[in-house]
Order: C-alpha cells, then structure tokens, then sequence
C-alpha cells in the first residue's frame, strides 16, 4: 500500500521542463498531494520568472531550449535571493548525477521516474506529512 503524502499548505513546486506531457503528469501529481504548481517550457528569463512565482523547490531538466539546465540551474544558484530555493535536476540523461553536480543542483531525479520516488523528493525539499 502507497503511503499518502501530504504538503504542508501551499507549497510551491516550479518544474522547467520542455515535455508537455511530462509536466502535466507531474502537476496531477503535485496538486493530488496540495502543492502549488508552476511549469514553464523554457528556461528564457529564469531569475524573473522564479522571482514572480517564489518556489520552494524547482525541478530542472537539462534539456532546454534556450539555456540549457545546467547553466539555468548556475544562473539560479549565483543570484543571491535564489540561491537557497533547491533545485533537483531532472533528466533521462545516464550521467545525471554528474551533470546535477556540473549544475550545482541539490539533488537529482533521473527519468522516467517512480510517482513515490517523485513525492519522496518533494517531501524532503518542500516539506511534508505522510501519513
């Protein structure tokens, strides 16, 4: 049996990813267990548009068009008003771990990924209850 996780209120998960499916999968997801969501195709003025939305965590995949993940995940990481929020790095790429270190990322989530894998992650960078 899956345990139930449950965000504390109002929990803000941003996910830059250009798989539209993915992200609607993954907001489904997040909305089932109360977060917030944002998505965004495209990682074009990524300091102003983490700023408008004001994340608790972010999920990055590597490949973007415009900035790639690693360098939008560097640009998050040297601004010093969003150098704190985490970012997990979230990629199908083999060496994941390498490039989420190349990144300067908290964390990473290789894809596809398992939903309790995904919720675990969440849990451990927003905040959570499972019960």
């Amino acid at each position: 049996m899956r345990e139930t996780i449950k965000m504390e209120k109002g929990k803000k998960v941003f996910i830059f990813d250009d798989n539209e499916e993915l992200l609607e999968l993954c907001t489904i997801i997040l909305e089932d267990i109360g977060c917030k969501i944002k998505t965004s195709v495209t990682s074009n003025n990524i300091e102003q548009q983490v700023k408008e939305f004001s994340p608790d965590m972010i999920f990055m995949d590597n490949w973007l068009p415009d900035i790639s993940g690693i360098e939008a995940t560097k640009i998050l990481k040297a601004n010093k008003d969003l150098q704190n929020i985490p970012v997990i790095y979230f990629s199908a790429n083999n060496n994941i771990s390498a490039l989420a270190k190349e990144a300067g990322a908290d964390d990473f989530l290789a894809k596809p990924f398992d939903v309790a894998a995904f919720e675990k992650i969440v849990k451990k960078y927003a905040g959570a209850e499972i019960g």
